[in-house]
Order: C-alpha cells, then structure tokens, then sequence
C-alpha cells in the first residue's frame, strides 16, 4: 500500500489566500477535504474499504492533466474511485456546490474558455467512480472499465452470491458538479472514464443534484446495480448521457440531458446482458420518471460521434420503463430498439411489457419518432406528439437555456402516476411532464449555469393570441401573406408613442430574429419578416408593448 503524503503549497486566489493540497496516495481512515483549501489530485485516488472521505460544501477539487501526474501513478490519470467498503460523504448544497475540475480550470472566471464545450476542454482528467456489492449479470466481482487491473484492483460485485447486496451503500452525492473530465486512463481510445461511473453501487447510496459537463466520455453510467437518483444534469457529453447496462434496476425521476453539436452519442444508450449478449440475469430494468432529453437540433448536420442522432439505442435485451417524459430536438430517431432472429432481443423485453414509454412528449426530430413497424405499433398509443414549448433550448453560453414549459405547454397538469411501477416512495408525485415545472433546478450550481448558458426566458411566454386579446394600446396585428414563401409584412398600430419589440420564434421557442426593437412613433407599423434563410415550418411572430403582448402564428413554405 502506498504510503499517504500530502504536499501543501500556498496559492494566493482572490480575495483572500487559500491553501492548494495536492493529494498523491489514497485515503485509508476517515478523512475531511474542507472548503478553505483547494484538492489537487494526483493521480488515482482510492477511498479504501473501511475509509470515509468527507467533502464540505463549496470544496473545489482538481485533477491533475497526466503529463502533469508525478510519483507512481505517472503516465496514468487523475481520478477519484471508492472502492467497495469505502464511502463518500460529498454533501453541496445549491449555494455552495462542491465541484471536481481539471486542475486548468479557472472555477472563479464564468469567462475562462474552459467552461465551454468542445473537444478541446473534454477528457481533461478521469473522472469519479463508484464501486459496491450489489447484484449484476456478471458471473463474479470484475474490474471496473477504464481501469486497468495490472494499475490497480478497482473490482465491483462479488465472487459469492452470499456477500451480494442490494441495499450497499457507497455514500452520498449531492449537489456536485463534474467538469471536463474522461481521460482514457490507459491511453487506449474507448477505455475513457465517464464522468460518474457506478458499479454495482447499492440503494441506500443516496445520489441527487449531480451534473456532469462536458465529458469526453459518457456522462453516467451503470453497470448493474440497484441506485436511486434524482436530479442528474448530463450537459454537452462526447458521447451518451445516461448508459446503463449489466442488469441495471435503479430508479431514476428528474434527469436532464442537452447535447452540444459538435459530437455526442445518444440520451439514453441502454443494454441489458452481460458482454455475451446472451441474456443473463438479472436483466436492465430501472423505472424512470420525468425526465428532459434535448438532442443537437432536429436540422442538426452532425459532424461525428457515436451516433449523434437519435434518443435511445435499446439493445442486448434491455428492459426500462419511462414514464411522463420530454424528448425533443434529435436530428434523427427517437428510439432504436434491438430485434434479432433469434435469443433474447429487446424486442422481446418490449412485447413482455418490461420495455415501454408511457405519457411522454416528443417533438422535434429529423427523422422518424417512433419508427414505423414494431417500434411505433408498441408504443404510439402512449405518446403525445407535440411542440412541448420549453423556454430556451440554447446551447452556447448566452444565457438562453431555460429548460422549463412555458404557459399553454402540453406538459402542464397532464403527469400521472396512476402505474404501479411508480408507486414507490422514491418518487415524487408532480403534475407535469419532463423534469421541470417552474422551478429551473439548474440554475445556480451547475457548469451550465456558472459558464453563462442557463437564462431565466419563462417570464416571458410564448402564448399564441388573437384579435381579442391583443394589448390595450394595440390597435391592429396581422402578418401576410400567411403562409409566405419568401417574407411576409408584420402590420401592427400602437396608440402612443413607446417602446415595442417585435421577435420571432421558431416551434421550440427559440428566437430566430428580432425585426424591431425601440421607440416607435404612435400609429399604424409596418416591418418585414425575412424568411429566405430559414426552413420551412411554422413560426410565432411576438409584438410586446408596455401593455402586453400578442402572437401570431405563420407558415413559411418554400
């Protein structure tokens, strides 16, 4: 075992002096990182059996880039793994997150580049990973992926049946931010770590309020196990937000995913068996709830990736239930669900009732939503095929992410928890669909919200109006023609003198022009909607006075 050596430097970070702790060997008796000093990890970190490692609300803690890693872990990369027996105490709140970087980080400047997405601040360090004893469909306790046993021993699961546990508890997550972490630890392309790693992690860990940011890898995976989690934040992965495999059966309610659009995988990549495909026992089937999958852009040219294109990819006789969902803006399918000639499919899982889609919203896609065939025949009549009218769907840094449901949603008061499968006391009961209401959950402490993308766009709905309901200093509001196919004339009167904004939004609430915006003289307006460089669809074009404001619908066909 190696010996624990911790070398304290002093590093001035304005306003005040904090201490820099760089943490080199493992964490073998109970030990606390506090939120006065700044944890630079070197290398691969383990929580040993029998150890706790607890982390106060507001720690900042690093990773070390690998050509960075000094001593015996050089050559490798920086990474926190509790072992099985060990635990986490990481317990943030909104106000004061505890946060895990790249040591290149500079979590004090909203502005540094590297809050950003892209390639270039992706897999900057490992990431952190949870091991424990619950069951999977692996035939004994195996190494975790990502790292490699001749490294060290990081095995999850166990050799005997009898020392199985379903109720082991690895700690607790909660309100804490991953950030521009997937490093391959041995180099080798597809052994990258994911940002949150659990091995048969049991459930009475307690994991809520956890984002991961720009991943190289997946943002969360599960291999096997029975954890429950609560409010997870996958934002601007390169590959899958929420992978699950190896028998997999925890509960999941309040999830958001984003894709950025430079790379990404799928939403959801789901497995079932073991490597051999053969169906192994016990099979994936966790129960979800409330969840808001965000694609790259239904008209999204996706340049690469792992097929960054749909919702779902089902397979290896996966199961999984989803209940009073959002999946919206993919450039291709919403779901692809395996079905072999022969052996356990999931397929087969679909048409036993343990794979299935129930009340969700799906809008927005490049291809088919439910492809035609077995697929939409399962599971159409469960669906509602509308424009949910989220906020913002942005996903630059210009405050214009605002994942809630604006007024007139089909995901108000239509959530219901009338299935059996949801009548654990693990969730809660909501009235709406998706994983917002009108709490935006993410503000405050996530990356997302910290590096400038969350906004607050719900004070201003986007509610289609007619003559009836226009403000009472507007006299007159038309567009024509309607539809057009090139650009139409906005018509509207005011009665004094003022300030009038007039903006267009696309079928996801997205602004796409702005055709006026100051003072304007009382009297009848005239201004052009320009639609030479847009697609064909439907648009609301929004006339805000100091009175109010009114929309019209319109259909650009080209």
């Amino acid at each position: 075992m190696r010996r624990l050596m911790l070398a304290v430097l002093l590093l001035m970070a304005a306003p005040t002096w904090a201490q820099q702790v760089v943490v080199t060997n493992d964490i073998t008796s109970n030990t606390t990182w506090t939120a006065d000093n700044e944890y630079i990890l070197n290398g691969l970190i383990f929580v040993n059996e029998g150890a706790q490692l607890t982390i106060q609300a507001g720690t900042i803690i690093k990773g070390r880039a690998q050509e960075n890693i000094t001593g015996a872990d050089a050559g490798l990369a920086s990474a926190l793994i509790v072992r099985k027996g060990g635990l986490i105490n990481a317990d943030g709140t909104a106000s004061n997150p505890i946060i895990f970087t790249s040591e290149f980080d500079d979590v004090a400047d909203p502005a540094d580049l590297r809050d950003g997405a892209g390639n270039e601040v992706r897999g900057l360090w490992g990431g952190i990973v949870l091991l424990g004893r619950a069951s999977t469909n692996q035939p004994g306790a195996t190494q975790i992926e990502g790292i490699d046993a001749n490294d060290e021993v990081a095995e999850y699961g166990e050799d005997d049946p009898a020392n199985v546990d379903d109720e082991d508890s690895s700690g607790l997550l909660r309100y804490v931010s991953i950030r521009h972490a997937g490093f391959s630890v041995s180099g080798v392309e597809g052994d990258e770590l994911n940002g949150l790693t659990m091995g048969a992690v049991g459930n009475r860990t307690t994991i809520e309020y956890v984002e991961v940011f720009a991943n190289f890898d997946d943002c969360f995976e599960w291999f096997g196990g029975t954890v429950n989690t609560k409010y997870l934040v996958g934002a601007l992965c390169g590959d899958d937000t929420f992978d699950y495999d190896e028998g997999f059966r925890g509960n999941g309610q309040f999830w958001f995913s984003i894709h950025d659009t430079d790379t990404a995988g799928r939403a959801g990549e789901h497995d079932g068996g073991n490597d051999a495909g053969d169906g192994a026992t016990p099979l994936s089937r966790p129960v979800i709830s409330n969840v808001t999958y965000i694609g790259s852009g239904a008209g999204a040219t996706v340049p690469g990736g792992d097929n960054n294109d749909r919702t779902f990819a089902i397979r290896d006789a996966a199961g999984g239930l989803y209940f009073n969902s959002v999946f919206t803006d993919f450039p291709g399918v919403g779901v692809n669900i395996e079905d072999l000639d022969s052996g356990v499919d999931s397929r087969q899982r679909l048409e036993e009732g343990d794979l299935d889609f129930v009340n969700n919203v799906w809008f927005g896609f490049g291809g088919d939503i439910l492809p035609q065939g077995f697929v939409a025949d399962a599971i159409l009549g469960d669906q509602i095929i509308a424009n949910p009218l989220l906020s913002g769907i942005s996903r630059a840094p210009d405050a214009g992410l605002d994942p809630r449901p604006n007024s007139g949603s089909p995901v108000e008061g239509t959530g219901t928890f009338d299935s059996s499968e949801l009548n654990d006391l693990f969730f809660d009961r909501v009235d709406f669909i998706g994983a917002f209401g009108n709490d935006n959950w993410i503000d405050g402490w996530t990356g997302l919200a910290q590096g400038g993308y969350v906004g607050d766009l719900q004070s201003n709905p986007i509610v289609v109006s007619n003559e009836e309901s226009l403000p009472s200093d507007v006299s007159v509001f038309e567009v024509f023609p309607n539809p057009f196919a090139q650009s139409a004339t906005v018509r509207f009167g005011v009665e004094s003198a003022q300030d009038v904004e007039v903006v267009v939004f696309d079928m996801l609430g997205r602004r796409v022009a702005q055709l006026a915006a100051g003072t304007m003289a009382a009297g009848e307006q005239e201004v052009t909607f320009e639609g030479r460089n847009l697609p064909s669809g439907v648009y609301f074009v929004r006339v805000r006075t100091q009175a109010g404001s009114a929309v019209q619908k319109v259909s650009l066909v080209k």
